[in-house]
């Protein structure tokens, strides 16, 4: 079949300001060689700051902070000396890398794809838009890979269903998109965001804080999960798929290159389970349960060695440190029982083979962690981190801007800068190295301001052309309408951005209201 020809693209106002946001985003060097500029330009600051015998006096802490310089002799023997702890020891190695590898055996023994579809393939035409928002918003356990396995999932679920295809195809993308910081499922993203918050308060030594673990953000995290998830099933339901019915726009496919690529293609994405996947879902399920008994009993006896000194689990217990170990056992050990069972896992090779691919996604973020921890670690030891913090949260109080207004403008922030950044570590690492130990001096705990920002995280990048799978996306939309473009796929997107920056900044401010735990013995405010 021939393709449709694509109409020249458009000036409108949609494709000036996304061509904007290109151009202005393209300017940005690559993450490394960001952290790297950034890396010199605080040492440079920093040597300034130190020959200007700068101090600064941290609240609640008898001596003073003196602001040390990286160009000195000092600096030169602390960055010679401490280059490779800076990277080994930067704390989203230690929870991020094990997760990862567990990860790895649930993904690629074919566990979480086949989760998803089961979900997706027993829902009833009704209910299938609310099941792809659900799905889309938690499908970040699969990392970057939801966003090319939900869309044309759902798209084919929806067509099965009589439904308009292109309605789950966008609608799958925009809940993976804008809800990707938030999961009901603790996942690497958890353990990535917590290393970094952590190393961050390195800029308060002395100052009391909870420590922030994988789930230090989990309730908030489940609570955002099922609203959002069912505002995104709302608007593919009552907004999209009509406005695509009243467009005409196709159910077909009318733009197919390699018609055989495309049924096998369809054939791996189909809906519908074989008998031995479901076996391997029940085998999942039953090791599940058999697990969460043997943890249960582990735990809750009287005298668990898991249990603190008093007795309990918090704000602090042998049980909380071990957060990393418990996700890493659910994944490996459903991975493994529905890899036997479907006989995609045979051998200890396999499960060997599967953690191995799971790394070599990551070694990007290795990579760059490299400069990122002796980025941190710097921003740490020269004092810059505590001057900047102090100065800031100074400059909030003077103007009275400490209350839920700040916290506003925080994710206002992340949202504008989400647009040019799409690396949600990268971005996490530049803003929480500032906000983090600035907002635990005007009272907020670490874990807090984590939460906040995953709000302005996610949501934008659905609407940005520097987020690379929209190229993805527009290469799937083209097939059912060859002239779309980007601003086609940013109008489209709108629908879903607006209401969960709002939505998911109200359910921000209803926990800070009423006090709320973020997750287990993880508060908001720092107890005076």
């Amino acid at each position: 079949m021939s393709t449709a020809s694509t109409p020249p693209a458009t000036t409108g106002i949609t494709d000036k300001i996304l061509n904007g946001v290109e151009r202005a985003g393209n300017k940005l060097p690559e993450p490394f060689m960001l952290f790297l500029v950034l890396f010199a330009v605080t040492g440079i600051v920093s040597t300034a700051m130190a020959w200007s015998g700068v101090v600064v006096s941290v609240p609640g802490s008898e001596e003073p902070t003196v602001i040390k310089g990286l160009f000195t002799g000092e600096g030169l023997t602390w960055l010679t000396t401490t280059l490779g702890e800076n990277f080994i020891g930067f704390p989203p190695l230690v929870t991020v890398l094990p997760i990862l590898l567990a990860i790895g055996i649930a993904q690629h023994s074919g566990l979480l794809a086949a989760g998803i579809r089961k979900l997706f393939g027993t829902s009833p035409a009704w209910l299938l838009p609310y099941v792809v928002g659900f799905v889309g918003v938690i499908s970040s356990i699969m990392a970057d890979t939801a966003f090319v396995v939900v869309p044309p999932l759902a798209a084919l679920v929806f067509k099965a269903a009589g439904r308009h295809p292109v309605a789950g195809l966008l609608g799958g993308f925009a809940a993976a998109g804008a809800g990707y910081s938030t999961n009901i499922f603790p996942t690497s993203l958890d353990a990535l965001f917590a290393g970094i918050t952590t190393s961050v308060m390195g800029a308060l030594p002395g100052f009391e804080t909870t420590a922030v673990n994988p789930v230090s953000n989990w309730f908030f995290n489940i609570t955002s999960s099922i609203i959002l998830g069912f505002v995104a099933g709302f608007i593919i339901d009552k907004v999209l798929e009509p406005r695509l019915t009243r467009q005409g726009i196709n159910r077909d496919e009318v733009a197919v290159e390699g018609a055989a690529d495309s049924a096998e293609s369809a054939e791996q994405m189909r809906a519908a389970l074989t008998p031995e996947e479901n076996k391997g879902l029940l085998a999942a399920v039953i090791s599940a349960v058999v697990l969460t008994a043997i943890f249960l009993v582990a735990f809750l006896v009287p005298d668990s060695p898991w249990r603190n000194e008093d007795g309990g689990f918090l704000p602090k217990s042998p049980l909380l440190s071990s957060i990393v170990f418990i996700v890493v056992a659910y994944f490996v050990v459903l991975g493994l029982a529905y890899g036997i069972a479907t006989k995609t896992v045979r051998s200890t090779r396999d499960a060997v083979d599967m953690m191995t691919e799971s790394l070599k996604e990551m070694l990007p973020f290795v990579v760059l962690a490299f400069v990122l921890g002796n980025f941190i670690a710097l921003f740490n030891w020269s004092g810059i981190g505590t001057w900047i913090a102090v100065t800031g949260a100074a400059g909030l109080e003077g103007v009275g801007l400490t209350g839920f207004p700040a916290v506003l403008g925080f994710i206002l922030l992340a949202s504008c800068l989400n647009l040019f950044i799409i690396s949600g570590s990268a971005m996490w690492a530049i803003m929480g190295a500032v906000f983090v130990p600035m907002f635990a001096l005007i009272g907020y705990e670490p874990a807090f301001t984590q939460a906040a920002f995953r709000v302005g995280d996610s949501a934008t990048q659905v609407i940005t052309p520097m987020n690379p799978y929209m190229i993805v996306l527009l290469g799937m939309i083209r097939k059912y309408e060859p002239g779309a473009g980007l601003g086609t796929l940013m109008a489209r997107m709108l629908p879903f951005v607006i209401p969960f920056w709002i939505v998911w900044t109200v359910i921000l401010a209803v926990f800070f209201a009423f006090d709320l735990p973020l997750g287990p013995g993880n508060g908001i405010f720092l107890e005076k």
